[in-house]
């Protein structure tokens, strides 16, 4: 019987909790029997938001555990209590699978689980988590990251497809997707999948493409070119590339290519435009074209990213 273990404390966040005790904790030996041998590990009663909950074991308990989930941790401002990073770093020394949900990814890379590895988080929080560990690659653009045995994910949505990541490694595709249907989820989302999120345009502000960029968000649906930009920036095209790399970070086609995949993103989400169209208006001249590079950017092709999201509006299953 493979043991799975949940490490709590004060501050925990009690979605990703809620789900992993859902997924790991329900009797489900109908499926597979033995199901998972699930316990909750704390170092004594533990608020998480409005609730007070009691652990069956302590902390040291997680080094007899066969995986280990860290669920997502509310005030990253601080860095999580001692005695769980070291609780963590621990279970991981013994030989457990090691997965954090949500932003549990920074009691991970306080462990130093995650120093020289790939590892993402919720992505509003990524920027941090790479900021105070640098060791870290830390992928904003994923749902979730196997490293075998140290696992990360983004939030919310993503925490439950890591879980369902973890039952399908265990036990077979069939007992996953069966799981995925009791709780009214997507069945399969793959860890390189993106976050379902849009990248901001930077904020209007004193810098050279401030006027630049809001001119191309509203030609999206034109074949520009960087000399077309660069002559309505009034700049030569090695400049305009220098500044886009420093406001943006990223050259001006790839810019111009993420927000038209963006844009695709929103009309599939909020309209029921068909891929020719959507290929249209963003410029990518064939829905041919389009699903080529939505399928390479996104990680699934245009019409899975649709259902999926409609799917989500009706179960409420987001995230």
């Amino acid at each position: 019987m493979q043991s799975v273990a949940l490490a709590v404390t004060d501050g925990m966040l009690h979605f990703e909790l809620s789900l992993a005790c859902e997924v790991f904790g329900s009797d489900l030996s109908h499926l597979v029997d033995p199901w998972y041998r699930f316990s909750v590990c704390g170092p004594g009663p533990v608020a998480v938001d409005r609730f007070r909950l009691e652990p069956d074991e302590g902390l040291d308990a997680l080094a007899r555990a066969d995986t280990v989930i860290v669920p997502g941790w509310r005030d990253v401002d601080r860095e999580p209590p001692a005695a769980l990073v070291e609780a963590v770093r621990a279970a991981h020394q013994a030989g457990a699978r090691v997965a954090s949900l949500c932003t549990g990814a920074f009691v991970l890379a306080a462990a130093g689980l995650l120093d020289g590895r790939r590892a993402t988080t919720h992505w509003a929080h990524t920027d941090e988590l790479a900021r105070r560990h640098p060791d870290v690659t830390v992928d904003p653009d994923v749902l979730y990251v196997d490293n075998g045995s140290v696992l990360t994910s983004a939030g919310k949505g993503a925490a439950m497809d890591l879980c369902l990541h973890l039952v399908r490694l265990d036990h077979g595709t069939t007992v996953a997707n069966t799981v995925a249907r009791r709780l009214v989820v997507p069945p399969h989302r793959e860890g390189g999948q993106a976050q379902f999120v849009r990248t901001p345009v930077p904020a209007p502000g004193n810098h050279p493409l401030a006027e630049l960029l809001p001119w191309i968000l509203a030609r999206l649906d034109e074949p520009l070119t960087v000399e077309d930009l660069a002559r309505q920036a009034g700049m030569s095209s090695r400049h305009l590339t220098r500044h886009f790399r420093t406001v943006t970070g990223t050259t001006p086609l790839q810019w111009l290519h993420t927000q038209r995949i963006r844009h695709a993103q929103e009309l599939l989400e909020g309209t029921d435009a068909t891929v020719d169209a959507i290929a249209t208006t963003t410029g990518m001249g064939t829905a041919t074209t389009l699903r080529r590079h939505f399928h390479r950017t996104v990680g699934v092709p245009p019409d899975a990213y649709r259902r999926t999201f409609r799917s989500l509006d009706r179960g409420g299953a987001g995230g």
